[in-house]
């Protein structure tokens, strides 16, 4: 198993040395899509996947879930977090096991969905329907000094409930002077480029394990298709994510790396833990 450079505890001290820092951002790769994004000292968690559900749920049939990397954090040990998002309702996005403590030890949190999503996610984490913080695509909403606006995801379509709102989302995020796009789970359709070019970008983090239809999961963005979105959308720099979670459904990031090498787009890949900050860009 892949061993975390940091966790629990350790981790936790790590991220204080920076809390009171307010010249740069930081972020924690959380393993599969997860991040925890810190700056000035509030704390926003990106799809967060702190336990073995899927690795239980999957057990013992034709589609088993091995976990590949440690888990990072147990996520009781999370508190003093702002905002908590979900860009979909798969659990590596959308886990109960990791939500509800985290939302039990975070009173004051806020709660960040699509609006399509709304009722589904009420009854997986148990809160009330109206806790959580809808949006859609060109929808924004305002957290303290954070702005979370929705762009359409397909994973693998665009899809859209029966009232026209997408049920997959990515997020663009702006605070200070800075603008940061996770993807979510997604494929690179017509005009997502364009629309990634109009924010000015200045970190992506986006999906590597690609589209594999014998894995009977819903695909993404392969190694090289996310290197060639960062460089097509002018992206300042790129993370990606998605892989080292489960052996079945994974990717080499070194192939992403040569990729993105040929193209001299800029790019980071974070080992389990690992820690980036706003002054690499």
């Amino acid at each position: 198993m892949i061993p975390a450079v940091k966790k629990d505890e350790t981790l936790l001290k790590e991220i204080r040395l920076f809390e009171n820092e307010t010249a740069n951002f930081h972020l924690w790769w959380l393993g599969q899509s997860g991040y925890l994004i810190m700056w000035q000292g509030k704390k926003i968690l990106i799809d967060p996947y702190l336990s073995d559900s899927l690795t239980i749920k999957y057990a013992n049939t034709e589609k088993p879930h091995i976990r590949m990397s440690e888990q990072v954090i147990k996520p009781e040990l999370l508190t003093g977090i702002s905002i908590v998002s979900s860009s979909h309702n798969h659990t590596d996005h959308l886990d109960a096991a990791t939500l509800i403590p985290v939302l039990q030890n975070n009173p004051d949190i806020s709660f960040i969905i699509p609006e399509a999503n709304r009722q589904f996610v009420a009854e997986r984490v148990k809160i009330s329907a109206d806790f959580p913080q809808g949006i859609d695509e060109s929808v924004s909403v305002y957290i303290n000094e954070f702005q979370f606006r929705g762009i359409a995801a397909a994973h693998n379509e665009l899809d859209r409930d029966e009232h026209g709102r997408f049920k997959y989302l990515g997020y663009i995020i702006q605070f200070g002077k800075w603008t940061l796009y996770h993807s979510g789970d997604t494929l690179w359709y017509e005009g997502l480029e364009k629309k990634l070019a109009s924010f000015n970008i200045d970190l992506a983090l986006l999906p590597i394990n690609g589209n594999d239809p014998s894995r009977g999961v819903a695909g993404n963005l392969d190694c090289n298709e996310a290197a060639s979105l960062a460089k097509t959308a002018g992206i300042r720099h790129v993370i990606p994510c998605h892989y080292d979670m489960f052996y079945f459904n994974t990717a080499n990031p070194s192939l992403f790396a040569t990729k993105a090498k040929s193209l001299r787009q800029p790019y980071t890949i974070l080992p389990i833990g690992g820690h980036w900050c706003s002054d690499m860009l």
